[in-house]
């Protein structure tokens, strides 16, 4: 999915433009537990409460895609058959009305994972989407729909504990102490299943949500998908430090170093000038020649464009990964 496919998806999560009927859960103590689950209308929900709801849900399509927001691929074997693919597949063409399925993926998520020591709430929901027209003017034409887009997300949030509080009551005109009993924060992981690639339905891939890039909890990847993820943001930057300083060795000077930031923030800069939705990327060939015009020798960039290829295979790598953009540390 690139950005402007995600925004259309995420502007979904509003009380007037989804087609969503109902909201599972699934609450879960620190001890792998269920304390309760629902299934509720939204229709008979207060508004409020609706708001609050979708709200939560939309958070999980928040972040970077490529850094929190993780495209996971399935090979044409799991597609053709496969029990965690089949599993997907009978969850969305059933909008998640499938009590079985559903408490299979409850199962397989809890079974997992842990949230250090913390409950957490597991949410799903459905919706369906009539995918307009994109007119050569980039505009969404609502009166000439094309396909429906049927597709279900999941989020989990964790649930903090009881606090104490002085709360005023009327009745007595006196502050009295109240517990504010369990609070659902927002969501640190989540997916979406299938993507939005295309503006069309693929179900080859899902988008993997992690709050933290660092912490995408694999467990959880290895019940749901059985499938590797590609490296994380924190992985890729160490990879890429990596190869730095073990193919440019002398040559990886404090000049040297810094040209090479400039140039990736550069083309970060004009990436974004440019308002692309796709994903910046740079492929190994792309990288050598940043390194030759930042004063290395060809030999060099050669030795790093291989060690690149060793390391990441031919997925290009992103920029916005490997360096920060808005400024240039040196350790």
């Amino acid at each position: 999915m690139n950005q402007k496919e995600l925004n259309e998806i995420r502007r979904r999560w509003k009380l007037d433009r989804n087609a969503i009927s109902r909201i599972y859960g699934c609450y879960v103590n620190s001890n792998k537990s269920v304390i309760s689950t629902f299934d509720t209308s939204l229709g008979l929900m207060p508004q409020e409460e609706t708001e609050m709801y979708l709200g939560l849900m939309k958070k999980t399509l928040s972040g970077t895609l490529g850094k929190n927001l993780i495209d996971i691929g399935f090979s044409t074997a799991q597609v053709a058959d496969s029990e965690e693919h089949r599993l997907l597949m009978t969850l969305k063409n059933a909008a998640l009305k499938d009590d079985e399925a559903r408490e299979a993926l409850f199962g397989r998520i809890i079974e997992s994972l842990s949230l250090e020591e913390s409950n957490y709430l597991i949410l799903l929901a459905a919706d369906s989407y009539d995918v307009p027209y994109r007119g050569k003017d980039d505009e969404l034409q609502s009166d000439a729909g094309g396909e429906v887009f049927s597709y279900f997300l999941c989020c989990i949030c964790p649930v903090k504990a009881s606090e104490l509080e002085l709360r005023y009551h009327n009745e007595s005109g006196e502050f009295r102490s109240c517990s504010t009993g369990q609070i659902t924060t927002a969501p640190v992981l989540g997916f979406l299943f299938p993507c939005f690639d295309d503006r069309s339905s693929n179900i080859y891939n899902a988008l993997y949500s992690a709050h933290n890039p660092a912490l995408i909890h694999q467990e959880l990847i290895d019940a749901v998908f059985r499938t590797q993820p590609p490296m994380t943001a924190p992985e890729q930057k160490d990879a890429f430090q990596t190869v730095m300083e073990s193919t440019l060795a002398e040559e990886c000077s404090f000049d040297v170093a810094q040209a090479v930031h400039e140039q990736i923030r550069s083309r970060i800069a004009l990436h974004k000038e440019a308002k692309i939705p796709e994903m910046l990327a740079l492929s190994a060939n792309e990288m050598g020649d940043i390194l030759k015009d930042s004063g290395l020798t060809a030999a060099k960039a050669a030795s790093f464009q291989d060690e690149c290829r060793r390391q990441f295979g031919d997925t290009p790598l992103n920029p916005t990964n490997i360096i920060d953009p808005r400024k240039f540390d040196v350790e």
